[in-house]
Formats: C-alpha cells, sequence, structure tokens
C-alpha cells in the first residue's frame, strides 16, 4: 500500500515542479543486510525506505541513495550517522541536515521544507539571524526531539536545520523519539519539542527563531 496518497502525490508533484531549483540528494541509512545486531533493531526502516521511495519517483530533482548501517561502515563514518533509520539532505554539499526516524505525520512538511531549501541552496531567515549566525565558529550540534503528532515540532526541526544550512559549524537533527526511548530517557525527555544544545543548553517547546539562536549562543560563550 502506498505511503503516499494519490492525493498528496500530485500536488507535491506540482509543487516540487514549481519550487526545486537544484538536485538534492537525500541519504538514507537503514537495516538491509539480514545481519542481526543486538541493539541495531529498526521498526521503522522499511517504512521510512518506502516513504522515500515513493518521493523521490515524484521528482527527478531528488536522487536517493540508500546505505546499510552495518556493512556500509565508510559512509556511517562520513556523515556521522549515530543510529537508524537515519536521513541526510545534501546539495552542492553535505549541510549538516539529520532526520533520526521516519519523517511521518507533521514531520513529513519539515521533510519537504527542507529539501525545498537545500534545492535552492537558501534558507529563508531575515538578513539580521544570518549575520548572527555567521558568527558562529565552533562546533555546534542541536537535537530536536519530536513525535509525528506534536504540530509545533516541524518548527523547531525546521529552524535547526535552517541554522546548519547556514553555518557548517552547526549540524541539526529531528529526533523521533517514540523510536529512540532510551535517547528520550538520557535527555529526559518529557513533552515535545525538546531542544538540547551541544549536550547542556535545553529548549523546551517552540520558541521564535531569535531565541533559539540566543540559546545557541549561550551554550557557545559557556563552554
Amino acid at each position: 500500500m502506498a505511503l503516499i496518497s494519490e492525493r498528496d502525490r500530485n500536488y507535491l508533484r506540482e509543487f516540487f515542479e514549481r519550487e526545486l531549483v537544484n538536485e538534492v540528494k537525500i541519504l538514507l541509512f537503514t537495516q538491509r543486510s539480514g545481519l542481526f545486531v543486538p541493539g541495531v533493531e529498526c521498526e521503522y526502516c522499511r517504512e521510512t525506505e518506502g516513504l522515500l521511495k515513493e518521493l523521490s519517483d515524484i521528482s527527478d530533482k531528488i536522487e536517493l541513495e540508500i546505505y546499510d548501517f552495518i556493512t556500509d561502515e565508510e559512509m556511517v563514518k562520513k556523515y556521522s550517522i549515530k543510529r537508524i533509520p537515519a536521513i541526510a539532505i545534501l546539495g552542492d554539499k553535505d549541510y549538516g541536515i539529520r532526520f533520526y526516524g521516519i519523517p511521518s505525520g507533521y514531520e513529513f512538511s519539515s521533510l519537504i521544507e527542507d529539501i525545498v531549501d537545500v534545492s535552492k541552496r537558501t534558507t529563508r531567515l531575515s538578513k539580521e539571524l544570518k549575520e548572527r549566525l555567521a558568527k558562529i565558529d565552533k562546533e555546534t550540534n542541536i537535537q530536536v526531539f519530536v513525535t509525528p503528532t506534536c504540530p509545533y515540532c516541524p518548527r523547531m526541526v525546521r529552524t535547526a536545520h535552517q541554522f546548519a544550512m547556514e553555518n557548517d559549524f552547526i549540524t541539526a537533527e529531528g529526533i523521533e523519539v517514540i523510536e529512540f526511548p532510551q535517547l528520550g530517557n538520557y535527555y529526559n525527555v518529557e513533552g515535545v519539542p525538546k531542544t538540547v544544545i551541544n549536550d547542556k543548553e535545553e529548549i523546551i517547546g517552540a520558541v521564535p527563531e531569535t531565541a533559539f539562536l540566543e540559546s545557541i549562543e549561550r551554550s557557545i560563550k559557556s563552554s
């Protein structure tokens, strides 16, 4: 059964024809080898692969590459993949955009908008925010914990991913916490969205882009 309805497929086809400029490459890291490795079970890998295959079939500007988390060690290391399913969205370079878990529900919109930004090689952030982001010169990791049913989560994921596009020192991960409960417990995720910056600064809930950036700046100053 198709994961993207015919109605949505037709809408996306027209949307991509209108919005996509340059080619986008989606890398999926999954479990394909059949090898059983304790702790690497992947309940949603098959569904994630199916979703991305359907999506890439909609536009010839979207290319999908699939790698095995166990056997494709070189690619896993190159893109610093920590768990599966994992998605990286690349344009003319790796922008540090990552999804961990299937981007379903409300998070599907985050994936679509990320594809558009990467295709255009630019974000919709204000000039002021871009100038402040350009001043960041330390490695910064952003983790945004989400669920598919959270209507406020895409806002934080999108902001984090746009920040990563604007600065090569920033990597941003959207993490579907239901699929990674141990990680959620480690970071004490009791509600979503919850954002963790450099493992120390935390943001609870959805906040404006400026407040998000201020949290990043505080995290860097305190390091």
